[in-house]
């Protein structure tokens, strides 16, 4: 194996903060609340969304998590996970890492069965091999967890991979994982975050990637 590069799907490949956002406006809505008050939601994108609910209810004193998150996912589902599209330079980045004969694997927080699809929405099934999610219940929930899982059953050595997100938890379970990371700057984590966390390399647009990952 030449090496295998892990990637996250909100805010790394797909520009999925419209959908997501608005899903998340329309659960608290449902349960009674000023979604105009929540303000912008871009921190809420990327993490696992029980942890993203639980601070968005916060403030309205609503410990109802477990009822938002059934609203949130059914939504999500039936209009939210079509709201987005695939970041500029990300076909061109794919191309790159399959022609230097990289595995890619979705390494993502959302749910396998949204991953899948959303993969499918946005036509780049043919450039992973698998698609690795949280799985309905609560499994895999956590990042690092996730990428544990994914050594596993790839049977990938973390010193062959890397990870490529956008977002201190993608850096963090990499580090968890010894797996080398890349933050990817164009996503809704930013510098600051992804360097506080130890990102081992910042790709500031997609075509960085290639060349840090193959150097």
């Amino acid at each position: 194996m030449t090496g295998a590069v892990l990637l996250d799907l909100d805010g790394t490949l797909s520009d999925s903060r419209p959908g997501i956002a608005a899903s998340f406006r329309f659960t608290l809505t449902e349960l009674g609340h000023d979604a105009d008050k929540a303000g912008d939601l871009t921190w809420a994108v990327g993490p696992p969304i029980a942890v993203s609910l639980e601070r968005l209810l916060q403030p309205y004193g609503d410990t109802r998590v477990d009822k938002a998150l059934g609203i949130y996912r059914e939504r999500y589902s039936a209009v939210g996970l079509y709201d987005c599209s695939v970041y500029a330079g990300i076909a061109d980045m794919l191309d790159e890492l399959r022609a230097a004969g990289m595995t890619m694997c979705i390494a993502t927080s959302k749910r396998k069965d949204f991953a899948e699809r959303v993969i499918d929405h946005l036509g780049l099934r043919g450039y992973v091999r698998n698609v690795y999610g949280a799985l309905p219940g609560g499994g895999l929930d956590h990042k690092h967890d996730l990428l544990a899982h994914i050594l596993s059953v790839e049977r990938f050595p973390a010193e062959a991979c890397v990870m490529l997100g956008d977002r201190l938890h993608d850096i963090e379970a990499a580090k968890r994982n010894a797996i080398p990371s890349i933050g990817a700057l164009w996503g809704y984590g930013g510098r600051e975050e992804l360097e506080a966390a130890g990102a081992g390399a910042i790709a500031a647009v997609p075509d960085d990637v290639a060349r840090i990952v193959l150097a």
